[in-house]
């Protein structure tokens, strides 16, 4: 297909706290992108940086500072901000140079060295902020969100605590095989249940932490792979960047209000199913076709709606596919076989980023312990606040 790229090279600073600035943490990451491609930063004819506002103003500006970095040698840059979304609009902003002929080979990296505790909004008034305004209208931290729709899941569709608590038993099994995850522990249900409750239903093993991490990848054209001898690459086939269509009848936040359903039929899905399909007709495949799925498990509760919203299952039968084993490791559709941001933690920027770097080693055969048998496509799928969709299907 001619929408393809190449990855020619992922690579990852271990997640955790650190310490450090973020700074350091991209750079290590494009560096290991840069030796698994067998290439120079002197190759590279442009990067493009996910942003970390958190970071302060380079953060802003993320590419150059990474550029800066790793040394200037007049490649082209650009910096890509998106919240959670990040990583994967830096896929879509380095694909589009790609195709473009603007760059043969492309860098993207994000990194972030996240604050201690639950993310909150920058300082100040700034009342057309949707982010703040959920704070400081709602008190809605993030885990208040997360609470909500789990207790929706649950009302509606009969899923129960220790539904939930599988999942994390299911991904720390996982992250505890995985090198660069922060929490390398097998966790089992009876230690979800006595962690703390945060956000009823849900306790701390149900939510994903805060974390420093960096992700990197390498993609070119798939001429100039050839031309490196690299026959048979990871192809990126499709990169979804959508946006939610109204009456959104579901409260997600931070959104807090919409246009009314009296005044328009509501959509015939929701926004997250909405990313997934338009990532699917890009692609030409569908959720049949998979062989695993990398998805954005905030919470425990989230990483079963998105069972549903990538068509893996029908509606409510999230829990039903995780109690058949279909998204554990030798299932139907194996899941967050990283260990998923249950293991990993956010590092807003670079999460996306890392979610393609595992689909890359995965369908390369390289995953270790992890490895999905016969890996031939995989996809990612996160959100990042404002509307801000994000999915990418890799094949091989």
């Amino acid at each position: 297909m001619t929408g393809e790229v190449a990855v020619l090279g992922a690579g990852m600073h271990p997640w955790g706290k650190w310490g450090r600035g973020f700074v350091e943490y991209g750079v290590a990451a494009a560096r290991a992108a840069l030796a698994d491609a067998g290439l120079e930063w002197r190759d590279v004819g442009s990067i493009v940086g996910a942003d970390t506002v958190r970071g302060g103003y380079p953060g802003y500006v993320a590419g150059a500072t990474f550029a800066r970095a790793l040394g200037w040698q007049g490649a082209r840059v650009a910096s890509v901000y998106a919240a959670c979304a990040s990583g994967a609009q830096a896929v879509a902003a380095a694909r589009a140079q790609i195709l473009a002929g603007l760059a043969d080979v492309v860098l993207v990296v994000g990194a972030d060295a996240a604050p201690k505790g639950f993310f909150r909004p920058a300082g100040g008034d700034r009342p057309d902020d949707p982010d703040w305004l959920r704070f400081r209208v709602l008190g809605a931290t993030n885990p208040t969100y997360f609470g909500l729709y789990a207790r929706r899941r649950m009302a509606v569709h009969g899923d129960t605590v220790e539904d939930f608590a599988q999942v994390k038993v299911k991904n720390s099994a996982l992250g505890a095989l995985n090198p660069y995850a922060r929490y390398r522990k097998r966790v089992s249900a009876d230690e979800v249940a006595a962690s703390a409750v945060v956000a009823d239903p849900l306790r701390l093993l149900d939510i994903c932490a805060t974390s420093d991490g960096g992700a990197a990848l390498v993609l070119s054209s798939l001429e100039f792979a050839r031309r490196r001898g690299v026959t048979e690459p990871v192809r990126i086939r499709a990169v979804s960047t959508v946006t939610p269509t109204y009456p959104n009848t579901v409260l997600d936040l931070p959104d807090i209000a919409t246009d009314s359903a009296a005044a328009a039929e509501p959509a015939t899905e929701t926004f997250r199913a909405s990313i997934a399909r338009a990532a699917y007709e890009e692609a030409g495949v569908g959720p049949e076709d998979l062989s695993l799925a990398e998805v954005y498990d905030l919470s425990t509760a989230l990483e079963l709606q998105w069972y549903e919203d990538l068509g893996l299952c029908g509606e409510g039968e999230g829990a039903k596919l995780l109690r058949e084993g279909a998204t554990a490791p030798g299932g139907r559709i194996p899941v967050n076989m990283s260990g998923g941001l249950a293991s990993f933690g956010e590092a807003v920027p670079a999460q996306a980023i890392a979610q393609v770097c595992e689909l890359t080693w995965q369908l390369r055969g390289e995953a270790g312990d992890r490895q999905v048998e016969h890996a031939r496509v995989g996809i990612t799928a996160n959100q990042g606040l404002f509307g801000h969709g994000s999915a990418v299907i890799a094949v091989r």
